[in-house]
């Protein structure tokens, strides 16, 4: 089976690392942060993430032969929704990883927006289901704990399959009670679920309903141990052969590995290590076990062994939340990387860099080809390469 390649839309604004400038107040890189970090001021080197430039980066995606851009959700970036349905008329055939939050709003009003979305960009939605942790969901309103939002996002996913069926749908639950409910159309095709969530609770909700189980990026053993225990639970639920598998890395690409590392080092070196230790201190009180996760994979100065596999490195997490590791090498160790990823099991990949729009040509023009001399990636459409020029 042929692997899927996505990018990022850095809808929080994007960075070009300048040293010593470029965290924000907080300590906090702006740049592919999605719901990782805290408004601050404006650093230097930052750009907005205006409509003219996300468009830029979608239409690269675009050109560039990317399946999709992962469209962050938070508090800190612009609204998903919106976004994806801006950029749909700026893009031929990019389809749109939407993240969004179930019990923020009606799972039956979700079902419609995703029917509408689906229909108006002619198919080219995903969704990214994000329960949230307990460090952001207040910022909505939403004070549930950690098993109960999994346990809603349980019965709201329920809801909105059911309501894409077509036919009058009731459901009676600990959260949702819903009588009659149905949309214009179902969506067609019916969009993906994409779900991630490292925790007891998230496991076995991950295993009734994702399509694509999503994980940030770990060293490939623990992976493994992730995806193993993904898989157990869609086969208890009857899926086991449905779901497949994706990670989330940052990445810094060139034609040689000793340039691959001096970009990482640059993007390091950008860091004051107040900064970094007011970061960490941010993110050790977040009780996400992804977060827990990505916090063990490094040590909290800059000057600790950071390359935790092969090309596999946790710098990035001394700067912001979340997603917290990077590939850096050449064109070639990057390509190697992703097919021993492949190999474990992950079918899909999102990356994104520093700056955004930048390394998705480097990324783009130099690693894809790669994979797909490999065999690992379906072959690019014909008319690809007449897409508009979209540098920058």
């Amino acid at each position: 089976m042929s692997i899927s390649l996505h990018w990022f839309l850095t809808s929080s604004g994007d960075i070009r690392p300048v040293p010593r400038a470029a965290a924000n107040a907080h300590g906090v890189f702006p740049s592919a942060g999605g719901t990782a970090g805290i408004p601050g001021e404006r650093p230097a080197g930052f750009r907005e993430p205006d409509i003219e430039y996300l468009a830029q980066q979608a239409r690269a995606a675009d050109a560039l032969g990317f399946t999709a851009v992962l469209t962050p959700t938070g508090t800190v970036c612009e609204d998903a929704w919106l976004t994806a349905a801006a950029l749909a008329r700026e893009t031929e055939r990019l389809k749109f990883l939407v993240a969004f939050r179930p019990g923020l709003m009606s799972p039956t009003l979700s079902a419609q927006m995703a029917a509408t979305l689906q229909r108006q960009s002619r198919g080219r939605l995903l969704l990214n289901v994000v329960t949230g942790d307990d460090h952001e969901q207040p910022r909505f309103g939403d004070w549930l704990s950690k098993d109960e939002r999994y346990a809603r996002t349980d019965e709201f996913l329920e809801i909105v399959k059911g309501v894409w069926s077509g036919e009058p749908y009731d459901f009676e639950g600990e959260h949702y009670r819903i009588r009659d409910a149905g949309i214009l159309a179902a969506p067609d095709p019916v969009p993906p679920l994409y779900f991630g969530g490292s925790s007891d609770a998230a496991l076995p909700v991950a295993g009734r309903h994702a399509d694509v189980y999503l994980t940030w990026g770990e060293p490939p053993a623990q992976a493994k141990e992730k995806i193993d225990r993904v898989r157990a639970e869609a086969e208890r639920a009857g899926r086991g052969d449905r779901i497949r598998f994706g990670i989330r890395f940052h990445v810094f690409t060139r034609d040689t590995s000793a340039d691959a590392w001096a970009e990482a080092r640059r993007f390091l070196d950008a860091l004051d290590p107040a900064d970094i230790r007011r970061t960490q201190e941010l993110l050790r009180r977040n009780t996400s076990v992804g977060q827990q996760r990505m916090l063990a994979l490094h040590g909290d100065s800059k000057d600790d062994n950071l390359e935790i596999h092969p090309n596999v490195w946790a710098g990035i997490g001394l700067a912001r939340g979340h997603a917290g590791t990077a590939l850096v090498g050449s064109h070639e160790e990057v390509a190697d990387r992703i097919e021993e990823y492949h190999q474990i099991g992950i079918d899909e990949f999102i990356f994104s860099g520093y700056p955004n729009l930048e390394e998705s040509y480097w990324f783009g023009e130099n690693v894809l080809p790669l994979l797909r001399r490999r065999g690992l990636l379906d072959a690019a459409p014909d008319d690809l390469r007449a897409l508009a020029d979209v540098r920058s």
